[in-house]
Parts: structure tokens; sequence; C-alpha cells
């Protein structure tokens, strides 16, 4: 029996609110099932999905009532324009870190008008080395991960994207020590064990702990960097990271005692919220 593609998507919806599941992931799923994206899918809306469409897509819609993400079932998430490679042992870059990067750029356009030497702490999947390194083609980037899984991960992202980046296995900041830096960014693991009552079970279930929670009220990385950094950083300079929403006078805090001459400012998302701080270290 033919099934159009706006029934697959209604039932398909309707079956993820009953579980309290994300709907707009069938949306992604169906582009991927056919090829079509955007205004095609939405244009194509009364066509007939083909037997083999139909099967691909009802299987793979039992993997997202199982609670696993669309990224991890298409094997990719757009970032910055990219297509990123995710699976179990990296997080799915979200469209806060874009942000993030946004405002990297921004500001090293200002501070370093040719190249610059930029070290990426935890890289993950390799979304913020990439992003930089491909709108900042000048730029010596160099990524580092804990995971050897995730590095293995994040070569492939590059190659994929077509950027010559230099990554590096170790904890935090050992694999760039005795090396001076011009930009340091990071998106560490930042949410506390208490706040893991309250995510989604898709988040828990699939996504690495290592790179989502950190002790300390979510401080312990910020620390560490804040302590290993000063000797690493050139001048001028910027360290950019990422943050959870309630933790920005924490963290600036953090980063104004251990640079007390640097603009250190909070900067929130599209969304209101604290995510992001810059300490921008003068000559």
């Amino acid at each position: 029996m033919t099934e159009k593609i706006h029934e697959a998507l209604n039932k398909a919806k309707s079956l993820l609110e009953s579980k309290d599941l994300d709907s707009h992931a069938v949306h992604l799923l169906m582009e991927h099932v056919t090829g079509k994206s955007g205004a095609t899918l939405l244009a194509d809306l009364r066509e007939s999905l083909t037997p083999e469409q139909k099967t691909d897509f009802w299987n793979k819609t039992e993997q997202l009532l199982k609670g696993k993400p669309v990224q991890h079932i298409i094997g990719t998430e757009q970032f910055y324009g990219l297509s990123i490679e995710v699976n179990k042992n990296v997080l799915i870059p979200r469209p806060e870190t874009e942000e993030l990067v946004f405002g990297v750029l921004e500001r090293c356009r200002e501070l370093f008008p040719e190249d610059g030497r930029v070290a990426d702490i935890g890289t993950g999947s390799g979304a913020i080395a990439i992003a930089i390194k491909k709108e900042w083609p000048d730029a010596f980037v160099v990524a580092t991960d804990i995971s050897e899984p995730a590095i293995e991960v994040a070569k492939r992202n590059a190659e994929h994207n077509e950027v010559e980046i230099e990554f590096r296995l170790g904890n935090m900041t050992e694999p760039i020590a005795q090396e001076k830096w011009d930009v340091v960014v990071s998106n560490p693991p930042y949410i506390t064990l208490e706040e893991s009552k309250e995510m989604s079970r898709t988040v828990l279930d699939f996504e690495p702990h290592t790179a989502l929670f950190a002790d300390d009220d979510g401080l312990y990385f910020y620390k560490k960097l804040a302590k290993s950094l000063p000797p690493l950083m050139n001048k001028p300079a910027l360290i950019a990271v990422e943050i959870g929403y309630l933790q920005g006078k924490a963290v600036s805090s953090l980063f104004q005692k251990s640079f007390p001459k640097a603009r250190v400012s909070v900067r929130k998302d599209l969304n209101g919220k604290d995510r992001m701080i810059f300490c921008e270290i003068g000559e």
C-alpha cells in the first residue's frame, strides 16, 4: 500500500509526540530518506514514497521512538554550513556553539589581520576547529581531545571538509603546553550531575557523558583552563569558551583572576541566555 510523504510525516510526528520526543526530527529523517531537502520536500509532500523509501523511513522512525538522536541515525549534523559526522563517541554540535565560532572569528579579524595560532581544547567531532579553519584558512589550527575515538571522528570530518588541522591526543592543555597561542577556544563539559535529572534520555542515553558532565558544580574544566593558560598565551590573545547559562559570573571571575588586565565579557546566545565568555588579552 502506497503512502504519501505528508501522511508518513504526520503519523511519525504523532508517534513521537505521544512519547514526548522531538517531532521535528522526522523532517530531517524524511529529507535523508528521500534526498529532498527544505523547500523541495515541502513542494513534494503529496508525492508517494517508493516501497524502499517507506521501509527505510519506518525502520529509522523505530530508532527515533527508542530515543536515538536523528543525527546518529543519519550520521551527520549541519554546523556552520558544514556537514559533520557524529556518532556515540562525540557530542552532537549545537546551534549555540555556532555563535561561539562566530564570536571568535569576529574578534580574530580585528586582533589578527593575517594568520594566527589557534588551539581547540576538547574538540570532539572537530566542529569548532574545522569551522574556524574553513573561515580563516591562514590560521594554524590544532585540536585536542582525551578520547581517541573522538579524534578519529574529527580527523574524518577535517578530511571530508577539506581542511588541514593538527590533531593531538591528550588531556586539556597538556598537548599544547610548551608553545604559545594567539587563540584558545573550548566547549568543555559543563553540566552538573544535578542537572542530568532534567535532561532528555535522547541526550543521556546516546551522547558521551565525558563530554557532557563536569564536577565542581560544572566548573572543573574552566578552573583547569584558567590555571594552565596564562603561560601559554601570546599578547594580544583571545580565549573563548562556551558555558552553561548559569555559569557566567563564576567563569568570568575565574578568567579575570588569571588575567587581571584582560577584558573579560559574558555574551548571551540567541535565546537570551549567558552562553559564551570572551577573554581578550591586550599587548
